[in-house]
């Protein structure tokens, strides 16, 4: 049983991350919503205030809720999950959080257009439009761009993208999860992708990752993205464990902001954003559906590694 201490503890972490959250999406909505929202110049760059908002207070939610529920708690800084451990081969986890991710999504890719050839562009189209606005006249070949930008991404992205991850997972994987581990493994695994996917609810509605003309919009999106954080959540929760650091889900989280949108460089057509080609579909998330059931299905596959 959950001790009362806990359950104390996740209703307030609850309430933190969503009111700052949810409050942060409100603010959002009313001064444009993600299409209409102020934008800002910062030297040569341009900014909305969504934008802005979503890297900063809305991502960052949960990361706010775990440091203010210690605080009011006591709870102290005991059970960070900050400390990356590399014994006991641990480092293989953060071998596969850098790389998984992009595979997966590759494989999704690659599964939504066999099923749906007719959206799929040989001709890179989408590529081809980027590259002739960014250097004018230039004879680079966008197969060769997109191989280049797929290396780079699988790469890169995943440090790069860090910083606005942590903000996500030192809340879900460093102290939802955790506290739900008395309730059982899976069950505490899989309570925290389905309330992962309920807080993206605000901002799917407006149009964050499956926009706004797809069937059943505006109420399909959420439940489709909550699918696919029941699915993330299997491996990210997978690696927490292993690792016993939170950094390598911080790590595959970023590879998979990275590399998520590459499915779209490949596209033409208006295909259904609830299908793919992006893994928040259905087609384009079957590799993390796939992990996913492994995953849940293996008796031992969440038990924490022996030191």
């Amino acid at each position: 049983m959950m001790e009362k201490i806990n359950r104390t503890r996740i209703t307030l972490f609850l309430i933190f991350a969503f009111v700052i959250s949810w409050g942060t999406a409100g603010v959002i909505y009313f001064t444009g919503g993600l299409t209409n929202s102020p934008i800002y110049r910062i030297e040569n760059t341009q900014i909305s205030l969504a934008y802005i908002l979503l890297a900063t207070s809305y991502m960052f939610g949960p990361a706010i809720a775990n440091i203010l529920t210690r605080i009011l708690t006591h709870e102290g800084t005991q059970d960070l999950y900050l400390r990356p451990d590399f014994n006991n081969k641990r480092w293989i986890y953060f071998l596969v959080a850098w790389f998984s991710p992009g595979i997966l999504v590759i494989l999704g890719m690659i599964a939504f257009f066999t099923l749906f050839p007719s959206h799929y562009d040989p001709q890179l189209t989408v590529l081809r439009n980027q590259l002739a606005t960014a250097a004018s006249g230039t004879t680079l070949s966008p197969w060769f761009a997109f191989v280049a930008q797929t290396l780079q991404v699988l790469l890169i992205t995943p440090l790069l993208n860090a910083l606005p991850t942590f903000g996500e997972e030192f809340g879900w994987r460093a102290y939802l999860q955790p506290k739900l581990l008395p309730i059982g493994r899976r069950k505490a695994v899989l309570l925290t992708g389905l309330i992962w996917g309920l807080w993206h609810a605000p901002i799917i509605m407006m149009g964050y990752n499956y926009g706004t003309d797809y069937f059943g919009a505006p109420f399909l999106g959420p439940l489709a993205m909550t699918w696919f954080t029941l699915t993330l959540s299997a491996l990210f929760g997978w690696i927490t464990i292993k690792a016993g650091s939170v950094w390598p889900a911080v790590i595959a989280h970023g590879a998979l902001n990275g590399i998520a949108s590459l499915g779209l460089l490949l596209v033409k057509g208006n295909p259904s954003t609830l299908l793919g080609p992006t893994p928040v579909g259905f087609i384009g998330g079957l590799g993390f559906t796939f992990v996913a059931v492994l995953i849940y299905s293996l008796p031992n596959a969440l038990k924490p590694r022996e030191n």
